[in-house]
């Protein structure tokens, strides 16, 4: 890994045996995962509210031409 993917651009860079550990995890997720903001209760009920008026004035508007 290191002759292949390090070497090209960093050719001063070595491994040191005695600092290896085998077995290690780094979890990046656990660090620098940021979760997406959710909207607010008021936000989505809002939306749901103008919807539902939206299926109304529809099914006004068809029920008058039929």
């Amino acid at each position: 890994f290191l002759l292949n993917e390090v070497r090209p651009y960093a050719p001063d860079a070595y491994l040191d045996p005695a600092k290896t550990q085998v077995g290690y995890e780094i979890s990046f997720t656990k660090y620098f995962y940021k979760p997406a903001e959710l909207r607010t209760l008021n936000d989505i009920l809002a939306d749901l509210r103008a919807l539902d008026a939206q299926a109304a004035s529809l099914m006004h508007a068809i029920t008058e031409e039929a």
